[in-house]
């Protein structure tokens, strides 16, 4: 059994594989494995302040990742993950510029209002919608932030104005949307389900009950790896698939050749943003058509190794901003190992266009961009020697990825399940897994729930794989 990448997804599907009987191999393109779990350390030393370039956070529903975690043996990692908005002494960009989130409610109410017709609605309406535009303005790319204003002034509004909101106000004039969407779900199939997506991943990402590993997430891949007994072979590029009724030919590039690689069964769990630039054939239209159709959302992180955590002498204990421009978030991480180290800061987190917009820029110019822009909010960055130094990921221009995650934002219920049904279909031998093969796009849990659904789908296709199957010699093509 040959599985193309070595991220969350090929990683569990090896592991689960084999506990079935299954000889498995991992054909991984970049030197690195983890995929889109990148835990980058400002030193080698044991206290490192680490920053995650990739996977930060596991919404505690996601059972499935939460399982993963307790049988790799890193329950005693699970911290809890402070997120935007959670420290009322962060910041909010407002039309009055940063203010405090314990400060910012008239502010944004005030925004909120000048778009919609006077007296339509009641107080706490306006507030509900100005606090989830302001989650969304802080998250969600610039086309998405337009439609999502669209919505919000029909027929959503609306329809929250029903509701007696009294109960779900909090301290400070803000609202408490995760219990309003706990209570109330059936408001986020409103529109035939298509802001559900969306408020999903928002209200994932700013959920009360996220939670990250002390370490780094990279431990999860590091544990998956050391249980996982066949071979994981880095820097094997495939470059083309030929799907056939009796095998798989995988052509993987070795120097300035291509060898065609002959395998029995084939499970690829690459990003279709990266299979759309292969070779492909034998594969039906409908496969050929959902690969190029998928849609990837790119995301740029930014961060900066600190001398030390400035932001605490500033009231912020942790969690995020909502830094505005073009920076869009701004996460506070703890500061875990020898306070002599110093502190890592993510400066900025975009995705979408925002994302491309930083992600263009060459690396020393998006670190100074990042680094004028963000000493506005936060001054003490701009002092002599309180940058040791910068590292950032631009997802979208990353060879191995092309992207951050596969988004279906804006689609309704029924075809969202029809894409991930065409996604995880099987042509022939060969199979797929990967978060755009899930019902949980853009977190951990989908490349999880996808691999556990493609190693049952392999397992019941070929039940006498757990006897060796011998591997016929290779075949050299130029290219």
């Amino acid at each position: 059994m040959t599985i193309i990448g070595a991220g969350v997804a090929g990683l569990v599907a090896a592991y689960e594989l084999e506990k079935r009987g299954h000889l498995v191999e991992i054909l991984e393109g970049s030197n690195r494995i983890g995929g889109r779990i990148y835990t980058h350390r400002f030193h080698s030393g044991p206290d490192a302040p680490l920053i995650e370039l990739g996977a930060m956070r596991i919404p505690v529903k996601h059972r499935r990742t939460m399982q993963y975690v307790t049988r790799l043996g890193l329950a005693d990692k699970v911290r809890t993950f402070s997120t935007l908005f959670s420290d009322a002494d962060s910041y909010c960009a407002t039309s009055a510029g940063h203010t405090r989130v314990r400060d910012a409610a008239k502010t944004l109410m005030a925004d909120f209002s000048r778009s919609l017709p006077v007296g339509r609605f009641n107080g706490d309406t306006i507030r509900f919608g100005a606090w989830l535009t302001a989650i969304g303005d802080a998250i969600a790319p610039s086309d998405f932030r337009d439609s999502l204003r669209g919505d919000l002034r029909l027929e959503l509004l609306e329809l929250i104005d029903q509701f007696d909101l009294s109960p779900f106000l909090r301290g400070g004039d803000q609202v408490d949307l995760h219990a309003f969407f706990a209570v109330h779900p059936e408001v986020r199939m409103s529109h035939n389900g298509r802001l559900n997506r969306f408020l999903d991943d928002i209200l994932s990402e700013t959920g009360p009950d996220l939670v990250r590993l002390a370490g780094g997430m990279d431990q999860l891949v590091r544990r998956l790896a050391a249980r996982i007994r066949g071979p994981i072979n880095r820097g094997q590029e495939v470059v083309g698939i030929d799907s056939c009724d009796d095998h798989v030919t995988v052509a993987v590039r070795d120097g300035n050749h291509i060898v065609g690689r002959r395998c029995d069964y084939v499970l690829c769990t690459v990003p279709f943003s990266v299979l759309a630039r292969l070779r492909l054939t034998g594969l039906s239209e409908d496969k050929t058509a959902v690969i190029h159709d998928a849609k990837y959302w790119s995301a740029t992180k930014i961060a900066f190794h600190c001398r030390e955590p400035f932001w605490e002498n500033d009231g912020i204990s942790g969690g995020a901003s909502f830094s505005g421009g073009s920076l869009r978030q701004t996460y506070y991480c703890p500061v875990e190992g020898d306070p002599a180290g110093g502190a890592a800061l993510l400066a900025s987190y975009t995705i979408g266009a925002d994302a491309d917009a930083l992600g263009r820029l060459p690396a020393g110019v998006r670190h100074a961009v990042v680094l004028q822009e963000l000493g506005k909010m936060h001054p003490e960055l701009l002092r002599p020697g309180m940058v040791l130094d910068a590292v950032s990921l631009a997802w979208g221009r990353y060879w191995w990825s092309e992207g951050a995650a596969c988004v279906r934002w804006g689609k309704d219920t029924h075809a969202c399940e029809r894409e991930r049904r065409r996604a995880t279909r099987p042509e022939h031998r060969l199979f797929f897994a990967g978060e755009h093969c899930s019902s949980t796009t853009a977190w951990i849990e989908g490349a999880i729930e996808s691999a556990v659904r493609a190693v049952h789908e392999i397992h019941l296709h070929r039940p006498r794989s757990r006897v060796p199957v011998a591997v016929p010699r290779m075949e050299v093509m130029t290219e």
